[in-house]
């Protein structure tokens, strides 16, 4: 449906998408969370889920950015907290299902899904109301305005990993608790990142009890996609120049064809969530709205239409889609069918939001081309003209998880061997299931991720 896109456009977000979007305005988003947790205090399990923000340090940007938040899944008794970082362009609930079996499956665990503090930019308060589509296709919502967003040129990983650090320091409540940091695609580089970093004198390991990388890593972790990372001196002066220019925010994903603004696959494909969830038998409300290229050639139903957007067997690549099922193959409005690893559902679930949300509207460009300099996994000159301060890599003494799909063709288990043959990791822990795409151990069922078992196990053994 789309001609392949380059590997950091998706690495670990998704795909999807128009044009619309968002600059949170404190009582909007209040509105959207404040609804979103109101709904949840329905379900048995929404006390173990609070959505909660954490103070961070001056980013110069708008008020009430100097914060970023977590969702909270577990026991607030546990002693030990898995802190996890969504990839690129993705946000908190990415996480919700996967800590869900998690803490069932692991005694005394806590899972943190952490949202950068981009999220405060996005005006989710649209997915409150009946009618998200009208709110956001007509152009209601708030949009971030790059050229208002200099502040957001600054936002590179050095900031993030401060913030990460907060959330750590929060997570650990003094030392009383083990805490073990991960991630998905680029969230886990941005984990080993933070253990190699050098906190003003303190190496970040020296904060975990362990490391968990799903689907991702360094270094040179996305080697097998056969899309090259952007990081020579001559590209990297490049796109600092065009930061510099005003270009403060990724575009990559304006390249799918649905829009041509930051946040506009990000809006299409929460749109598409929260209408498969809501109705998902419904006539799909989206489908006359979509370009025709994307457009089924016949009646779809919501959770029809959002399986055509993620599922594998309509041609998306392997980093933006799961294994899910297929169009029921007649009817007057084509339903979806679930024969996958990963039911429409689930995914319907996590992309509905409104808060937290699944995709993140407005990635900083500068946090990309940190994080392709940080591929190398090495304090080069390079890293360290951009301030990037990866100064304790052979140091890391943490055991260490590593989880890869059928991505990256295996190179991510082999960067994880090398993280670990060249520190003082005492213990590792590879798994491999090449029958998951990309997302797959995002949203899998429960009975079918095979990432689940095997995480409980190794975060269990840390209790030993």
């Amino acid at each position: 449906m789309t001609s392949r896109l380059p590997r950091r456009s998706v690495l670990g977000g998704m795909i999807g998408g128009l044009a619309l979007s968002a600059v949170a305005a404190g009582a909007a988003a209040g509105q959207a969370q404040a609804a979103g947790q109101r709904r949840g205090a329905e379900r048995p399990e929404a006390r173990w889920e609070p959505y909660v923000p954490v103070t961070v340090g001056s980013g110069g940007g708008p008020a009430g950015t100097d914060r970023v938040h977590v969702l909270k899944v577990g026991p607030d008794t546990a002693d030990t907290v898995l802190i996890l970082i969504p990839g690129m362009f993705g946000a908190a609930n990415d996480f919700r299902l996967l800590a869900r079996d998690l803490v069932k499956a692991v005694p005394a665990l806590q899972v943190w899904a952490f949202d950068r503090r981009e999220e405060n930019l996005a005006d989710r308060s649209g997915f409150v109301g009946s009618d998200p589509a009208a709110y956001y296709l007509d152009g209601h919502y708030r949009t971030q305005d790059p050229a208002a967003s200099a502040f957001a040129g600054d936002w590179g990983l050095a900031l993030t990993l401060e913030d990460i650090r907060a959330v750590v320091r929060a997570a650990g409540r003094g030392g009383r608790r083990r805490v073990v940091l991960g991630g998905h695609s680029w969230g886990a580089t941005t984990a080993m990142a933070y253990a190699a970093w050098d906190f003003h004198g303190h190496p970040g390991y020296r904060d975990l009890s362990g490391l968990v990388l799903v689907d991702g890593g360094v270094p040179g972790a996305f080697e097998g996609t056969g899309a090259p990372v952007h990081n020579s001196p001559e590209e990297v002066r490049e796109r600092l120049a065009a930061i510099e220019s005003g270009a403060v925010f990724d575009m990559t994903l304006s390249a799918v064809g649905l829009g041509d603004r930051a946040e506009s696959t990000q809006i299409w494909y929460q749109l598409a969530g929260w209408y498969a969830h809501h109705d998902p038998d419904g006539r799909s409300v989206l489908q006359p709205r979509l370009p025709e290229a994307l457009r089924p050639p016949y009646a779809v139903t919501n959770a029809g239409l959002l399986g055509v957007l993620v599922d594998a067997g309509f041609g998306w690549p392997n980093d933006i889609s799961v294994h899910s099922g297929h169009l029921a193959d007649s009817g007057e409005v084509r339903g979806w069918v679930d024969t996958g690893i990963t039911p429409i559902s689930r995914v319907a679930a996590a992309y509905a939001g409104p808060v937290p949300a699944v995709w993140e509207w407005y990635w900083p460009s500068r946090l990309s081309v940190d994080l392709d300099v940080t591929d190398f996994y090495a304090d080069s000159d390079l890293a360290g003209s951009l301030g990037l301060r990866l100064r304790h890599s052979a140091e890391l003494d943490v055991p260490l998880y590593a989880f890869e799909t059928s991505y990256a063709k295996g190179t991510i288990t082999e960067a994880a061997r090398r993280v670990v043959d060249d520190s003082r990791i005492p213990r590792a822990v590879y798994e491999t299931d090449n029958g998951m795409n990309h997302l797959d151990p995002l949203f899998a069922a429960t009975s079918r991720n095979t990432l689940t078992p095997t995480l409980a196990g190794f975060l269990g053994s840390l209790r030993r």
